[in-house]
């Protein structure tokens, strides 16, 4: 029957299709199909909210969460690569959590220490904590995790961030509440690396068994998934922390960002989750009447890698140039509309308590004479960019045109955004990129800057920048330690090869029944986010 809106819970097995949602949003009653440039009623134009709605919730209701599609060979597994992320922080718990400033909180640990030298770091674990399947929490539980993480089959992302200082053998337990690490390197800051995602724990019996995955000690427990599909948690009564505001929250995948956004505007779902909204289509969702923006300060990195191994780029006078053709204030007005704070190629978060405040200049006439002095004089390549995040190509279009003044032509080139990462990125001498912020410091410095890492995503390789990271990861001092991260910032900003012209505000689609969104650390507060009372 023409009109009749089919219900998000059609198959648990089939993400829901473009189609299916849009006939939702075109169904509901006054509202019709908005268009996502823009055009949306005459009015006063609406504003994007600074900060996310807070106020007191009423008990129970579930979020629904619209998601991207994912492949489907997603896993519930932490440690892989092809998790489903948005489960992660519902079913899971880690060793220690990340606060807003970046610092390292307890969370399944209640305290740690560390010898005189750094190499040797003892954690005091939770002894009140049960997983889903009802077995207590161990330091066993925590060691297998971990080594999951380092067996080379699981081919995690963090493992050559722990490679770098445990193995195994490393880890021990003088009691089931003790875990024990010795380093082979000092590391004041190794309790910061056990905040990544990957790092959540999992019973030891359930490792790399798929038959078990999903189980933890969060603060919800699995009930339903399906790869690639929906999925459901349920709040636990008895966790830790405290029973979480919802009784539960179900999971569904979006062919595309159009259609979860038509998706909420009809009121189909309450969230969307890992998409960053552009800023036509976060206007057209603060003006309407049943959905909002919860805006994430500062909460994706935005970058311009230049491959310091191509013919391009190989010189650091024109990597300089590149630097100091633009200014990161016009970029983020023109690709953020101001939703946002210029880098200043500096990749550390303001936010982040490490942060070098110490903005480089803008000198257009500086930029020609390096280029001049280089060869390259009237510079001229293709800048990547594809519609895999909607911020990427306005901002390869705001630095084309930046440049221009320092005589750098550049050719804005689309590429698609399914093989973007896999041909594109690290392959060509120019592109734009991203990365969520919530990294601890010392990760976010090793594992995306320091020479031969997985994720060094311009190939820079500095033997003075890896010496000041060793320097500082083996300083006890913290505010000596602080330092010297923000020398190893200065390297990047002169030396590097990597551009940071801003960090975007992360312009999240939400429900306006909807209240206590937080988000950082790679995930939104699951215990304090409910319905409005």
């Amino acid at each position: 029957m023409p009109g009749i809106v089919e219900p998000l819970s059609q198959s648990l097995s089939q993400p829901l299709s473009r189609r299916t949602v849009l006939a939702g949003a075109l169904g509901a009653a006054g509202l019709g199909l908005l268009s996502l440039s823009g055009c949306a009623p005459a009015r006063q134009e609406p504003t994007i909210p600074q900060a996310a709605a807070t106020g007191a919730t009423r008990p129970g209701g579930r979020l629904r969460v619209a998601r991207p599609a994912a492949s489907a060979a997603e896993t519930l597994d932490p440690a892989s690569s092809l998790s489903a992320y948005e489960y992660l922080g519902a079913l899971y718990n880690r060793l220690v959590k990340l606060d807003e400033r970046g610092g390292t909180v307890p969370d399944l640990a209640t305290e740690w220490s560390s010898n005189a030298d750094v190499t040797e770091w003892t954690f005091r674990l939770r002894g009140d904590v049960r997983f889903h399947d009802g077995s207590a929490f161990t330091a066993r539980d925590a060691i297998a995790s971990i080594a999951h993480i380092l067996d080379p089959a699981t081919a995690s992302p963090q493992a050559g961030v722990l490679g770098e200082v445990i193995d195994a053998a490393a880890m021990t337990a003088p009691d089931p509440h003790t875990l024990r690490f010795r380093l082979s390197k000092p590391n004041a800051e190794f309790p910061s690396l056990l905040a990544a995602y990957q790092c959540y724990i999992v019973p030891a019996d359930a490792v790399g068994d798929p038959r078990r995955t999903g189980i933890g000690t969060g603060p919800f427990r699995l009930s339903s998934f399906h790869p690639a599909g929906t999925g459901s948690v349920e709040a636990v009564d008895d966790h830790f922390a405290g029973r979480p505001v919802l009784d539960g929250i179900d999971f569904f995948s979006v062919q595309d960002a159009s259609a979860r956004v038509n998706a909420l505007l009809a009121g189909q779902i309450d969230l969307i989750s890992q998409t960053n909204l552009d800023f036509a289509t976060a206007r057209v969702v603060a003006a309407s009447p049943r959905a909002t923006v919860a805006r994430s300060v500062n909460a994706q990195w935005y970058t311009i890698p230049m491959l310091a191994t191509s013919p391009e780029f190989s010189d650091v006078r024109v990597r300089q140039a590149m630097k100091l053709a633009y200014d990161p204030r016009r970029v983020v007005a023109t690709a953020l509309n101001g939703t946002g704070s210029p880098g200043w190629d500096n990749p550390v978060p303001p936010t982040m308590a490490a942060f070098l405040d110490a903005p480089r200049e803008h000198d257009p006439d500086k930029a020609r004479a390096l280029l001049k002095a280089a060869g390259a004089e009237g510079l001229s390549t293709k800048i990547y960019t594809s519609s895999y995040d909607a911020v990427f190509t306005p901002l390869a279009v705001a630095y084309r045109d930046a440049v221009a003044d320092a005589g750098v032509r550049l050719t804005v080139q689309n590429a698609s955004s399914d093989s973007y990462y896999t041909q594109i990125w690290m392959q060509e001498p120019l592109m734009v990129s991203y990365w969520f912020t919530g990294r601890p410091i010392d990760q976010l410095l090793g594992q995306i800057f320091r020479s031969g890492s997985s994720y060094n995503e311009t190939a820079w390789s500095s033997p003075a920048f890896d010496a000041v990271l060793d320097d500082a990861r083996a300083e006890t001092n913290d505010e000596r330690r602080r330092m010297l991260y923000q020398d190893a910032q200065r390297l990047i900003v002169e030396d590097g090869a990597d551009m940071t012209p801003m960090f975007g505000d992360r312009l999240v689609g939400i429900s306006r029944d909807v209240v206590n969104y937080t988000e950082y650390g790679f995930e939104f507060d699951h215990l304090s986010i409910g319905f409005r009372k």
